[in-house]
């Protein structure tokens, strides 16, 4: 056997002994990593980010729902005859939050104060629904609703404006303020609940953009 293929088998084992070296320093290298993250549990922001798309993935969130009556009424002159119609109408509001705006950018985590911060995007209103069942309605002025269409005319009229007192009673500061903070509530609860599965102790702030400082 010539001295080259001589020289080439003994230097087979050596690097078998080089790559099992090789390996068993990468071994100790990943376990002594698994280690120091095992010590210092599990990254905050991590937990948070798969909270974020679970949110995300959810998409609609309703808070709160509210029942509101509208009681409207309509009038109308003709013929040297007059009409009125009075219309009671209860409708349901949904107050929706859209997880699929939250971003990102949203979240702010103070890792020296253990605080995640969740800005939301503003409620929506859905609805009203109405309740067909329950409405209730009264007339007057028999004569012209008989003999003309005053009576689509105002039940129209009435449809038209009682819709938008649902509306309007829905927006108003108080049953705002009560969805508003349920929203905060159930998002808080969303994030706070897996961080302390994870074993991190953090307080959870949501608010919406035009809240004051907390």
């Amino acid at each position: 056997m010539s001295a080259p293929a001589t020289r080439a088998r003994a230097l087979v084992p050596r690097l078998i002994l080089l790559a099992a070296a090789a390996m068993l320093l990468l071994a100790v290298w990943w376990a002594v990593a698994a280690w120091r993250d095992w010590q210092r549990g599990p990254d905050p922001e991590t937990v948070v980010a798969a909270s974020l798309q679970g949110l995300q993935e959810q998409n609609v969130l309703v808070p709160f729902t509210a029942r509101y009556v509208a009681v409207v009424t309509s009038t109308q002159s003709r013929l040297g005859f007059a009409a009125k119609k009075t219309l009671i109408m209860p409708g349901t509001v949904r107050y929706e939050l859209d997880l699929g705006k939250l971003r990102q950018s949203d979240l702010r985590w103070d890792a020296g104060a253990g605080a995640l911060t969740v800005t939301l995007p503003p409620l929506r209103l859905a609805g009203p629904q109405i309740d067909i069942d329950a409405i209730s309605e009264f007339r007057d002025g028999v004569v012209l609703l008989t003999l003309t269409d005053a009576e689509q005319v105002l039940d129209a009229a009435n449809r038209k404006a009682a819709q938008e007192e649902l509306i309007k009673q829905a927006k108003g500061a108080t049953p705002m303020r009560l969805a508003q903070g349920a929203a905060r509530t159930a998002v808080e609860q969303s994030f706070a609940m897996p961080l302390r599965a994870a074993g991190i102790d953090a307080k959870v702030t949501a608010r919406f953009a035009g809240d004051g400082a907390d």
